[in-house]
């Protein structure tokens, strides 16, 4: 396939999805971003987190690197899980989970490790999540809370690269989507 085809696609779905993944975890663009480990296990944006927990905050004028205390949660852009760790999710073992880069978008993106799901935890919504990629957009009512609060998700904005809101004209897409999000308002919270 031939990379300038493809490319404006990519560029469209970089810039207005607003599902970037762990462009804030300080990896990218060679800065240092200020981030929190946690020392035990506490609730940060409504999730109860383990310890050891990496708390990575948008970039801040006088602070970078690790810090000796937490930041304001509204400050917050990811939620990164130790190595090994995961928290439930709608039922799925999630690993870190990213505000949207994008900030007209009230969202964020939940990183699924499905080689932790067991047989017996699996349901339509996390074969659907697992059939698309391992990252799913939620878009949100309240910022503020990003636990599985079906109270608080609007949407399923994406899921990996395949399936996008953005791509309206897309019916396959949409309908995907649709049911998807029909799927995770059937999950019982644990």
């Amino acid at each position: 396939m031939n990379f300038l085809k493809i490319f404006p696609f990519l560029l469209s779905l970089f810039f207005l999805t607003g599902c970037i993944g762990n462009m804030s975890s300080g990896q990218s663009f060679g800065q240092n971003y200020p981030y929190f480990i946690t020392k035990h296990p506490l609730k940060v944006k409504k999730i109860l987190v383990p310890t050891g927990t990496k708390l990575i905050y948008e970039t801040h004028n006088s602070k970078e690197g690790e810090q000796d205390k937490m930041m304001s949660e509204e400050e917050l852009t990811t939620i990164e899980l130790p190595i090994g760790k995961t928290i439930d999710w709608g039922g799925v073992p999630v690993t870190s989970i990213d505000k949207f880069f994008n900030s007209e978008m009230c969202g964020f993106s939940v990183y699924a490790d499905f080689n932790q799901l067991s047989n017996d935890k699996k349901t339509k919504f996390s074969d659907l999540w697992q059939n698309c990629n391992r990252d799913l957009g939620i878009k949100v009512k309240n910022i503020n809370d990003w636990s599985f609060n079906k109270n608080n998700i609007l949407d399923i904005e994406s899921c990996g690269v395949n399936y996008q809101r953005y791509f309206k004209e897309n019916a396959k897409q949409q309908k995907f989507l649709d049911n998807m999000y029909s799927e995770l308002m059937k999950v019982n919270p644990k």
